[in-house]
């Protein structure tokens, strides 16, 4: 049973879907004042007229009307439940509607609702493509495509953790509830890991593919190269998996241990897989995502910032730095784990949307020095 002021689980979640939907908005406009074009770049159809909404707008007002939505049923929430444990249980209806209105108004193409038509009924073919690793040509909008599925990976927790609730909601019993402490072992111990690792299986198809592409293009011009980097992108995908895979028969081999301690040899492998997709992830981001070079030995030289690059469009160096450095401090966030105080910590429902949230916002980060590479 929930306690008193606990939120949900799904509030959580619903708050990251309006969350991700502001930040693109941020992404657009910060952007558009640094005189890049995004819309460009993901072959947007750009504005036929100067009276039209510009982008970034006009993802604000989506956004604006999502988070209005999630408000609106929030507050509904809270003044039927009343901190009130088993009124949170039995009202849990209340978020799977806010839910099912959230998705409708960012996928289906309603053009009665006149707020970023176009573009919910672009992101909602791109899902339809990426979905099974599917990449558009660059003409296309390939970058869109590597963008959101990026995006998705970022996501993964927040769209097990909404499965988690749909499975007790629809799933589990007669006393299932949505709002309900969340009961990860709905669904199984398969259904849970595999939704968390379709995000990078996606990516990982993609990379599969510009692989594929650039050996094709090698017969008609050698100087492509042989496509070795999407390779290695889509190795750093992969060391996705090893984590899931450990995590779960971790969680599962804690179950059947009467001291609940799980297999110290399996908790070693899973710490070793999770330094390891860290690591490498971090050396991606920074050397080939934001093609800065930290890592190559042209870091030093004379013609820009140390372990930069020559042309800056974001911001000034020193912001480069610390945005480095988070972005190592935040794709380490899994080492709460590895204290026993901070490990109970991070079990609390709040603790774990805080990690979700700040993985979300590494991503938002992210967006801004990747889109400035490309």
């Amino acid at each position: 049973m929930g306690s008193p002021t606990r939120v949900s689980d799904i509030n959580y979640q619903l708050t990251s879907v309006s969350q991700g939907v502001w930040g693109w908005g941020v992404n657009l406009h910060f952007l558009h004042i640094r005189r890049i074009d995004v819309p460009a770049l993901i072959r947007y159809p750009a504005r036929s007229s100067p009276a039209q909404l510009s982008h970034h707008h006009s993802t604000y007002r989506l956004a604006s009307l999502l988070s209005t939505c999630t408000a609106v049923f929030l507050v509904f929430f809270w003044l039927c439940t009343r901190r009130d444990p088993q009124a949170v249980i039995d009202y849990d209806w209340i978020p799977m509607i806010n839910l099912a209105v959230l998705f409708g108004l960012l996928l289906l193409p309603l053009r009665r609702i006149a707020v970023a038509h176009s573009g919910r009924s672009r992101l909602l073919w791109m899902l339809r493509r990426i979905s099974v690793g599917g990449l558009a040509e660059v003409k296309d909008g390939k970058f869109a495509d590597i963008l959101l599925a990026d995006a998705l990976t970022s996501y993964a927790k927040v769209l097990a953790d909404l499965f988690v609730c749909l499975c007790m909601f629809f799933f589990d019993g007669p006393n299932g509830s949505a709002t309900a402490r969340p009961d990860r072992a709905c669904g199984g111990d398969i259904l849970v890991p595999l939704i968390m690792a379709v995000p990078s299986a996606i990516r990982l198809r993609q990379c599969l593919i510009e692989y594929v592409r650039v050996r094709r293009a090698q017969f008609r011009d050698p100087s492509v190269g042989w496509g070795g980097q999407h390779l290695a992108n889509a190795t750093k995908y992969a060391t996705a998996f090893p984590v899931i895979i450990l995590a779960t028969m971790l969680r599962n081999s804690a179950k059947v241990d009467s001291d609940g301690d799980g297999s110290p040899g399996l908790y070693r492998a899973w710490v070793l897989a999770c330094l390891v997709n860290s690591l490498y992830s971090f050396y991606w981001d920074v050397a080939k995502d934001w093609d800065l070079t930290l890592f190559s030995d042209e870091r030093a030289a004379p013609d820009h910032p140390y372990g930069l690059r020559r042309r800056l469009l974001v911001h000034k160096p020193v912001v480069y730095y610390v945005v480095i450095a988070m972005d190592l401090l935040l794709r380490l966030t899994w080492t709460v784990k590895l204290s026993a105080t901070m490990d109970r910590i991070a079990d609390f429902e709040s603790s774990i949307f805080l990690l979700q949230f700040l993985e979300v916002f590494r991503r938002w980060v992210w967006i801004f020095f990747r889109v400035e590479t490309e």
